[in-house]
């Protein structure tokens, strides 16, 4: 089967079980959800979301973020990973936002340019509050895109410049969505048998499936 007939077929499927993807991290506004999905790196979205209303109760505004210091925030988010490092740039990136005006502004250079946001957060924050098509790839992506066959990309530039190729632009902001909901309920990492899945169980190679069973 083709690259595109899969990620065609693929498509169906997630449609089916997700028409409507919400965003996994709990916000109220562009900045609670750019300082979310900062956290979330190395650090599952459940964790985000359990540390996040204690924060947003004394910081829900780059001014107050930046009113904060690093031990005041690392004292919030002290159990999510790399949390110090974290904290340093949430206090940064909330001075950066408030010196160019204080709004978050749907500009990929601005953006990529605030303290501890790569293109991944980048991409979410242009896809689900302005609605720019972005595909934001991460580690979990990236990995059920090999497993499927949709990108042999031994990063996550190229896995994202790949599944940019087969999915219409107008998904891309959902499909991103659609196959990490799909990889936590029905493709783990680990101890998943890939001849059950209903995604690997036709799309993986035969020594995919026969790697991954080992």
């Amino acid at each position: 089967m083709r690259r595109q007939e899969k990620a065609d077929r693929i498509g169906v499927i997630l449609e089916e079980l997700y028409p409507n993807p919400p965003v996994p991290l709990d916000h109220k506004d562009p900045y609670t959800l750019l300082v979310a999905v900062a956290l979330s790196a190395q650090t599952t979205d459940k964790k985000v979301n359990e540390v996040t209303p204690a924060l947003f109760a004394v910081a829900d505004t780059p001014e107050k973020m930046a009113a904060l210091d690093p031990e005041e925030i690392l004292g919030y988010i002290k159990t999510v990973g790399l949390a110090p490092t974290k904290a340093k740039n949430l206090w940064l990136m909330a001075n950066q936002i408030v010196d160019a005006g204080g709004e978050i502004i749907g500009d990929w250079e601005f953006l990529e340019s605030l303290a501890g946001v790569g293109h991944k957060t980048a991409s979410v924050v242009m896809g689900g509050v302005f609605g720019v098509p972005a595909f934001a790839v991460d580690t979990h992506i990236h990995r059920l895109a090999a497993r499927w066959g949709l990108s042999n990309g031994t990063t996550v530039e190229r896995t994202e410049k790949d599944l940019k190729a087969v999915f219409p632009v107008e998904t891309w902001s959902d499909r991103h969505l659609q196959i990490i909901y799909f990889g936590r309920e029905h493709c783990p990492a680990k101890r998943h048998d890939l001849t059950r899945c209903p995604i690997c169980s036709w799309a993986a190679t035969k020594k995919r499936i026969a790697l991954e069973s080992r």
